[in-house]
């Protein structure tokens, strides 16, 4: 027995969705999509004329904001680009890190030195472990990324520095 196609409806966007579209687009999508998910839940209305233009001037301005956010994600690359993190951790004499170095705490230090850096914009290939200079790739957007210096030393525990000074 032959497999039905599935029928295929067109939808006005009125949220914007991954994979889908940008809110104002009129996309085709499954109709039992459509149906039991986009519909109900108010991300989408049946595409009309009254409410493609019903929706015009959301969707400028929606346009508009998601340039600015570019424009601002480009300045973010643009200043962070070759900026140098010093963190300072807890390790052993042969610079063994006890734990490791995070997303958050390279975010967290790069934000104390006034750059704009979301945690999820710190890409690390894995945890930072040992103590010296880590390149790390910031990817803000899926075409802006840049990289920056990680620099971990080895924290001073307060034995340390008694033991320097006698």
């Amino acid at each position: 027995m032959a497999r039905k196609k599935p029928s295929i409806t067109k939808v006005l966007l009125c949220e914007d969705i991954d994979g889908v579209g940008w809110l104002g687009d009129v996309v085709d999508v499954r109709t039992g999509y459509a149906r039991n998910y986009l519909l109900p839940h108010g991300f989408a209305k049946v595409a009309t004329e009254a409410n493609i233009r019903s929706i015009a001037d959301e969707k400028n301005r929606r346009a508009d904001q998601r340039k600015s956010e570019r424009v601002k994600l480009e300045e973010s690359v643009k200043s962070v680009e070759g900026a140098e993190a010093v963190i300072a951790a807890k390790a052993n004499e042969q610079g063994h890190l006890f734990g490791s170095v995070t997303e958050r705490e390279i975010a967290a230090n790069l934000c104390a030195q006034g750059f704009s850096v979301p945690d999820s914009a710190v890409q690390l290939t894995g945890h930072i472990k040992e103590v010296g200079t880590h390149t790390v790739k910031l990817k803000f957007a899926e075409d802006l990324s840049c990289q920056v210096n990680v620099v971990v030393v080895a924290e001073q525990s307060g034995d340390e520095s008694e033991d320097a000074g006698s």
